[in-house]
């Protein structure tokens, strides 16, 4: 298995933000309700986000298309806050809104017509990160 490494950015989540009132609003609840769950201190929940936050690095998969495949599962589990980061941190890894479009192409074919209000909620986050 190659080394796992930290992937480059090339946005920040203020940039992100700065972007997209929807973003920075998704972006300040997570940072808001998260401090509620680190003052728990529970070592599960911790060792769970540094298996999330390690899934996610750049491997043999580069960090990119692992969070297009993130977005591609958390649409057809019709999860918004999930979709929000996944569309969040594609685009500050470089993906194109072209990509994120055909990822959720393919959620909606695996989920079904079920996905649909999902995909009217992240097309307004992409219209709003891409312009």
């Amino acid at each position: 298995m190659p080394e796992l490494r930290e992937p480059a950015y090339l946005h920040s989540e203020e940039d992100a933000a700065a972007r997209s009132p929807i973003a920075r609003q998704f972006l300040e609840t997570r940072r808001r309700l998260n401090e509620n769950v680190d003052a728990a201190d529970n070592p599960l929940v911790k060792r769970f986000h540094n298996l999330d936050h390690n899934t996610y690095l750049e491997g043999a998969i580069p960090a990119k298309y692992k969070e297009l495949m993130g977005l591609v599962v958390s649409a057809g589990l019709r999860c918004d806050d999930c979709i929000n980061y996944h569309i969040i941190q594609s685009y500050r890894l470089g993906a194109s809104r072209p990509e994120q479009e055909e990822a959720l192409n393919v959620a909606l074919l695996v989920g079904g017509s079920i996905v649909i209000p999902h995909l009217r909620r992240a097309y307004a986050l992409l219209a709003e990160l891409y312009g």
